[in-house]
């Protein structure tokens, strides 16, 4: 970053710019200097992010809920569902009381969901899913594997079902994982959309501030940009 002349005291500024989530506009005016300047500092500071995420994700065990959802231009009308034509397919799994890991995927097969999971969760976890047919190898794969099905016509309460043949009897209910569903496709917004080649690093600095959400996002990031 040499070739950025800043003083040391606005970079300070960016950076606390960036962690209040201020656009590259409005810090420019803020900082004094040029829009580019910024937007250079926060593609770099992204970047950081970004490789921060890749070092640190490992596989855990404990209790997963896994999902999907779809980013990109408003639904065409007679697109609905999972692919829906345009938009881009990210899959999303929660460890319980810790935290979110998003991938960015080609589709939502079994064959491009089960590879990631298994990378993410180590065998004789319990994953929480929603019915798409994606999920029933996660039994053989060495998981257990219960079903909640939310939404269904006269139900008051969410359905509770593993895949077995019987009503599951433990008392679970799945909470909303997709934090993107209003934390990232609401924060994604602002931006007007981006370009495909930027979409991976705004959506982990999406996994990034919601994992942080209660930490100093200005220490969290001076760790990283020392790190990296």
């Amino acid at each position: 970053m040499k070739y950025k002349r800043l003083s040391a005291q606005k970079h300070r500024q960016i950076i606390r710019c960036f962690c209040a989530d201020i656009t590259a506009t409005a810090c420019a005016e803020i900082v004094g200097v040029n829009r580019n300047t910024v937007n250079s500092w926060y593609n770099e500071f992204r970047h950081k992010i970004l490789l921060a995420a890749i070092a640190e994700t490992r596989a855990e065990g404990g209790e997963f809920e896994v999902d999907e959802s779809y980013f990109g231009a408003r639904r065409v009308r007679g697109k609905r569902g999972r692919g829906a034509a345009g938009k881009t397919p990210v899959f999303g799994l929660l460890k319980r009381g810790g935290k979110v890991v998003v991938r960015i995927v080609s589709d939502c097969s079994r064959e491009s969901l089960m590879p990631i999971i298994q990378g993410l969760v180590l065998e004789r976890s319990t994953i929480y899913s929603d019915g798409w047919a994606a999920y029933d190898g996660l039994i053989v794969n060495g998981y257990d594997h219960y079903r909640v099905f939310q939404c269904v016509a006269g139900a008051t309460q969410p359905q509770r079902v593993c895949q077995g043949e019987e009503p599951c009897e433990r008392d679970r209910e799945r909470t909303n994982l997709w934090f993107v569903r209003s934390f990232a496709k609401r924060r994604l917004a602002k931006f007007n959309g981006c370009s495909s080649d930027r979409f991976v690093v705004h959506l982990m600095e999406c996994q990034w501030r919601y994992n942080r959400r209660n930490a100093d996002l200005v220490r969290e990031l001076a760790k990283i940009l020392k790190r990296y």
